[in-house]
């Protein structure tokens, strides 16, 4: 959704025309029901402010009370937990009923997906386009925004939710003792574990298992995580997510029903 809005740096798309589209492209995909990615919490080089966020979720709203849409929407916010405007921009959905799912994310170097920092590099810093010495600086500032934020605004976050009946998800698990925070703080979906030791620390503690359908018809991750086919062939996973590539989820649906021993086809869509 926020690719329709902001399809180039300093661009703005009409809001109400970017959900459109995006309502679109999701129903040609056979997705009926869509939980909305927003985010709360931003880096202060991030092209989108959390005033523009909250346009896209008036522009759904505004959608859906004048039947313009052809999927059921919801939203579902990715709070950057790390990110000092965190808590400020998850005040803004503090009244918004539309609201169904909150993650809770660090995308600090040396956190989860990004413990390994060369990955972290290849990521950040030729998106960047910054020099090494530069990188350094920029690192520095994540991990001690991260050291800051990130613990206070999990608990505040996670409070919130389970008072308003918002599901909660962990975010790019890596260990066992990423996995009992989660548990403490009433996470209800492990969202893309990154290792299998998380994912069966999960699954154990009757987390659902989410991962991407573009990692299931790849075969891997995109940033060198667990691969979702590996955690279907262990019986490790139990949600699909359309990701990046909303047409994908359908997809792997009836791919790991045909490729995967021991998941029937009605078992694959069940996961959808």
């Amino acid at each position: 959704l926020e690719g329709h809005y902001a399809p180039r740096p300093k661009v703005r798309w009409n809001p109400i025309a970017a959900v459109l589209a995006h309502d679109a492209q999701v129903a040609t995909a056979g997705i009926t029901t869509v939980l909305d990615a927003l985010r709360v919490g931003m880096d202060e080089d991030a092209d989108l402010k959390s005033d523009d966020v909250r346009k896209l979720a008036d522009a759904i709203e505004d959608s859906v009370r004048q039947d313009r849409l052809r999927a059921d929407h919801f939203i579902h916010l990715r709070c950057e937990v790390s990110a000092p405007d965190c808590l400020e921009a998850f005040a803004n959905f503090e009244t918004d009923d539309r609201v169904k799912l909150a993650s809770l994310m660090d995308h600090a170097p040396g956190q989860r997906q990004f413990v390994n920092l060369e990955t972290y590099a290849y990521y950040y810093q030729r998106k960047l386009k910054l020099t090494d010495r530069d990188f350094q600086k920029f690192c520095e500032k994540r991990m001690a925004e991260s050291a800051r934020n990130s613990g206070p605004n999990r608990v505040f976050i996670s409070a919130a939710c389970r008072e308003r009946g918002i599901v909660l998800a962990s975010h790019d698990d890596a260990t066992a003792g990423h996995v009992d925070e989660a548990i403490e703080q009433g996470v209800r979906v492990a969202e893309f574990p990154t290792t299998e030791e998380a994912a069966k620390a999960s699954k154990a503690a009757g987390l659902g298992v989410l991962m991407g359908a573009p990692n299931v018809m790849r075969g891997a991750s995109h940033s060198g995580n667990v691969s979702a086919r590996t955690l279907a062939a262990d019986g490790l996973l139990d949600i699909l997510s359309s990701d990046y590539i909303p047409f994908s989820l359908i997809q792997s649906a009836f791919f790991l029903g045909d490729v995967v021993e021991g998941i029937t086809l009605p078992q694959a869509v069940a996961m959808v």
